[in-house]
């Protein structure tokens, strides 16, 4: 989630907090039970939000953990090919030689 989400999210529930605050008086509720009510709204929002975050921090779904593991399988991916071009560009007795020598010391 970039920086400027979190701010755009961030204006949104106050956005929704002030909205509840209007327009409750409007439907019948006095000035105090709008209060309550949108103070209510507000908490479960934020609450919700902190839980989502928790929930990705256990299991690992945090943006820099994904972009970890892009760049690791990329990585990887780029190692391996690099690998593979210069085991084919070896001659068929060194490719059975550097064969035996890895499996004498794994």
């Amino acid at each position: 989630m970039t920086k400027g989400k979190v701010i755009q999210i961030g204006l949104f529930i106050s956005f929704i907090g002030l909205i509840s605050y209007k327009f409750a008086p409007q439907i019948g509720l006095d000035n105090f039970t709008a209060t309550t009510l949108s103070s209510c709204i507000l908490i479960l929002i934020v609450i919700t939000w902190v839980t989502s975050y928790v929930y990705r921090v256990v299991n690992g779904k945090m943006t820099f953990m994904e972009q970890r593991k892009r760049y690791r399988k990329e990585y990887e991916k780029v190692v391996n090919d690099k690998l593979e071009t210069k085991f084919n560009a070896l001659s068929k007795e060194e490719q059975q030689k550097l064969m035996e020598d890895l499996e004498k010391n794994p």
